[in-house]
Parts: C-alpha cells; structure tokens; sequence
C-alpha cells in the first residue's frame, strides 16, 4: 500500500458526504481549518431517504446563511401529523421558523456541498474506507479507490458514513440496539390524485402508508404491510403496495410509473460512545432509528453543528483537548432522547387490536387538548426544546438554545442574532447601555429589547456563560 500524507498541517478527515459530513466539512473549512472529505459513492444521487427540515435545522442553516434558500427548495407546513388524529402544532414554536420544511435530502446536500467546496474543503468521491488505526499524534485511514488503495492522515477523524459505518466497523465500536421494523417498501412514483393534505399519513391493522412529495411532480410512498418479513433485496410489488395504500389510507391516489423501489429494514441503535480517542462518530452511524417524526438527518446535522467548533477550537490552539469530550456529553444524550421519541411514535401507529388504537386515538385526542402536551411535544420534535446540561451553580440559561434576539442595528451590522453567528464564532450579546470591550474571537452586539441578561453565545447557538437576571 501507497502511503499518502495529504497535509503536514493540523486536519480533519471527515467521512461520509451526506447532510452530517457535509456541514462538518463546510464548517471546518469556513474557519480555516484543511479538511478532506470521502465518500463511498462515486457520484452525487438524485435519490433521498429524508424529507423533514425541523426548526432547529433550519436555525442552525440560517446561523450559516442557507436557510432562505433552502426554503425554496420545498413546502412548509405548521403542522406534523402522524396516524389518525395525532398531530403537532408547531405554529407557536418560539423560532424564526415555526414548522416543518418538507423538502427532498438532496436539496439539502447540494446546498450544504456547494458551501464547503467554496470554504475551501476538499471532496474526494468514489473513496471507501477500509482500515483505521491511530497514534498519540493522528488517524490513519486506509482508503480503496478506483487506481486501488492509499492512506489519509489526518490529526482527527469523523465517520459520518451512516448505519453501515466503516469508520465505526473499523473502531470495533458495538451498535447495540434491534430491528424495529422489517421489509419497509419505498417506491417514487406519479400520482394521478395527489392527497389533498401532505404529508400524508395513517396506520391500521394491516399496516402504515406515508405519501410526501418531491415538489416536483413525484412522491415517495413508504408502506409497511404487517407479517411482511422479505429481506431488503426482495423486489416491491406494486400490487400489493396499492392494495395497502387502498386498506390504510382509502385510496392508492392513482399511483403509477414507479422510477425507483427498494425496501429497507429500520433499526434502533446507538453506539456507547461517541468519541474513541482521535476518532468521532456522528449522524446515522452513531444513532439510528425509525423515521417516524422524521427526526434523524436532523439530529445528524445538528450533531456536525456541536462538534465543528470544538474541532475548529483545538486544532487552532483555542481550547484543549477535554473540550471535544464535551461532544459526546452533550449529544449522546440527544440521540438517545430521539430514539425513544421516534420509538414512541412508531410503537403507537403499530397498534394491532382494535381496543388497543380505540384508546391510541382517546389518547391522542385528550393530549391534543392539553396545550402544554402538544407544545412540549412540538419542542423536542423540532429540536427547539433541546438544551445541554450546564455544570453545578452555573446560570440558568448555561447550555440553552437561544432564540433568534433582534439586535439593536448597526452601519452594516447583524440586525439579529443568528445573523451575527453567522461569524462561525462566540457572540457576546449585551443588554442596551452596557460598553462593549473587545474581545479576541467574540462578535459583540446589543440585544435591541430591554433586558437586562448578558449571553455569551457559543457558535452553535448555545449559552456558554450568562450574567444577570434571567433573559
């Protein structure tokens, strides 16, 4: 094998150039760090397996300036519904973007690519990671390629290369978890009655049907039929995936012309750690499970959004080495609070007995009466309601999301917060009157309202430190 030293230079090695891998890699090239990015697939693909943006995405999108664009890209709705009568209102979320976007994966990776070329990361497509090893002084990654195999080396490593990780396989990291669901069907297809409400969902005793679209005349219909146990490579049956459609939504919307089937086994698993020394796991590799809530890209993005600074911070000399510990404290238990939110969900539109969906759907009913059910339900599927633990006697807003404060305006300067986090670095936020001081590596605003709080805003939109009464 060739050896190959791509850089003498502190660098990261992120692998996998999905929606996670993309952002890290656009992230840590618009701070100046060199970053190498590798994907197993030797060209761009027009296929998607996600189609929910929620609210936080689109905050930490707009905190890089993307998020008007991507808008454009798809339908917004204020709404999530999920079998029968259960659903969210998301109208009230405390956010610039107070719904979902439904908008094909894809839309999201061209964005998110085009970014990090311009930032200056390099992608190497067509490159499958074979081999890991690391040293008290950086990762050597062995690669196979088309004119055969060589070796990366990189001060860190990412594998943000999804459930089938190489990266995770090669650290001998365990996946624990088990099959929630078998024998999902997929098919892209015209409809000739597309449903009147999107996206388009229910579940009975036979099974589930979900119809959302591309935006561009196509649909993804996911179906699962229960008792099905075919393996993944066993092909759909259009027959039988309008009869399911037929017995669960009451029509199949004149379905036809499929371009594209498959099937796909959906899992619940979550390695233990998410940090193995000098190498980092993140997204689908890390954490997978049902896409029920369609909760996954996100939190794969907003893992990326937690670990770039840091990386960024201790390759430039900004922080030590414990501040990439803090990685695996603050989003291991996210993915973990999203396996059992999406499994919730999952188990309860599987209800089999006719008792047992009578009272799923009281259940529903009596919770959508309660305001405070649906808006903390509506806060931890949209990523708003989540926050990281801050340490004993720290301020109360220490590890909180923050909203998007209006700034009081400057001669060409950021009229908003996530305008200003758009620096890729801390934001000291004070209240009107106070006198700024500078501060290396910090932006410094005013907060436009009348309160009093002064937040130190990490470049993920979390509190690093406050002072002052509560904002």
């Amino acid at each position: 094998m060739s050896s190959t030293h791509t850089d003498h230079a502190p660098q990261t090695l992120v692998v996998g150039a999905g929606p996670t891998g993309l952002l890290l890699a656009g992230d840590l090239a618009a701070a100046g760090v060199p970053v190498t990015l590798v994907e197993r697939r030797a060209r761009e693909s027009n296929l998607t397996r996600a189609f929910a943006v929620h609210a936080r995405t689109l905050e930490v999108l707009d905190a890089r300036g993307l998020a008007e664009e991507l808008l454009g890209t798809g339908t917004f709705q204020d709404t999530l519904r999920f079998f029968g009568r259960a659903r969210v209102d998301l109208s009230r979320l405390p956010t610039r973007f107070p719904g979902v976007l439904l908008t094909p994966q894809y839309e999201i990776e061209r964005i998110l690519e085009r970014r990090a070329v311009e930032a200056g990361a390099r992608i190497l497509r067509g490159t499958e990671v074979v081999g890991l090893r690391q040293d008290a002084g950086g990762v050597d990654v062995d690669v196979r390629t088309e004119a055969g195999e060589r070796r990366l080396r990189a001060a860190y490593a990412v594998g943000a290369d999804g459930v089938h990780s190489g990266v995770r396989k090669a650290l001998g990291m365990p996946f624990p978890g088990k099959s929630v669901l078998r024998s999902v069907m997929l098919a892209d297809v015209l409809l000739d009655t597309p449903p009147t409400t999107l996206p388009a969902f229910n579940a009975g005793p036979a099974g589930f049907a979900f119809v959302v679209p591309f935006g561009d005349g196509w649909y993804r219909v996911i179906a699962w039929r229960r008792g099905c146990e075919l393996p993944s490579d066993a092909p759909v049956d259009m027959a039988d995936l309008r009869d399911l459609m037929r017995t669960v939504l009451g029509t199949d919307h004149g379905m036809r012309d499929p371009r594209w089937t498959s099937r796909f086994h959906s899992d619940e698993r979550q390695v233990p750690h998410y940090r193995d020394g000098r190498v980092f796991l993140a997204g689908d590799a890390a954490h997978v499970h049902s896409p029920a809530g369609g909760m996954g890209m996100n939190a794969g993005i907003q893992d990326a959004a937690n670990l770039g600074w840091k990386l960024a911070a201790v390759l430039q000399g900004r922080a030590g080495d414990a501040l990439l510990d803090s990685y695996h404290d603050e989003r291991h238990p996210v993915g973990k609070l999203v396996l059992r939110l999406s499994g919730a969900i999952v188990r309860a539109a599987l209800l089999g007995s006719p008792v047992a969906r009578g009272l799923r759907e009281a259940a529903t009913a009596a919770a959508g009466a309660v305001p405070f059910v649906t808006r903390r339900g509506g806060l931890l599927v949209s990523g708003i309601g989540i926050d990281y633990p801050a340490p004993p006697g720290a301020h109360p807003w220490t590890g909180r999301r923050v909203p998007d404060l209006p700034l009081r305006e400057t001669a060409g300067g950021p009229s908003r917060l996530y305008e200003a986090l758009r620096a890729g670095s801390y934001v000291r936020v004070l209240p009107r009157g106070v006198s700024a001081r500078e501060e290396e590596g910090v932006v410094t605003v005013t907060r436009a309202d009348a309160r009093p709080t002064t937040l130190l805003v990490r470049p993920d939109g979390h509190v690093a430190e406050a002072s002052g009464t509560t904002a």
